[in-house]
């Protein structure tokens, strides 16, 4: 190796890869914090600017992987993201069961005592949404 050619520490395909992976990072960090702080517009803005960033991820990787494999540090990270996303995915999922458990408090399903139309008590359809 001469002085002039310093070794290259990622080839070309590796830093696109690099900064494509960075960038869902970046998005899920600041998602966590929007999380934090209860701010729904940056909730709103960081989850589009992931799922954006995430889109492009999978098509770099998809390509990449198509060409040979991928080092193991970045697909070890990427990993580590797709496990981010599946817990916030889930603590959402938990979050949406228990607002629609608190709607269901606080907007009881009133059901009729007198028989409807049908023949029996119509009882509306549940599941976290209010029916006017």
């Amino acid at each position: 190796m001469s002085a002039s050619n310093p070794p290259a520490a990622a080839t070309p395909p590796d830093a696109e890869l690099e900064a494509t992976l960075a960038a869902v990072e970046a998005r899920l960090t600041a998602l966590g914090v929007a999380l934090l702080e209860s701010n729904a517009p940056e909730i709103d803005t960081q989850a589009s600017e992931l799922h954006r960033a995430l889109a492009r991820a999978v098509e770099h990787f998809t390509h990449a992987a198509r060409r040979g494999a991928l080092p193991a540090p970045l697909r070890e990270r990427l990993m580590r993201a797709g496990s981010q996303v599946a817990a916030q995915r889930e603590s959402f999922a938990r979050a949406t069961a228990a607002l629609d458990r608190a709607i269901d408090v606080l907007f009881p399903n009133e059901t009729p005592s007198l028989y409807s139309a049908h023949g029996a008590a119509d009882r509306g359809r549940r599941g976290g949404s209010i029916q006017a």
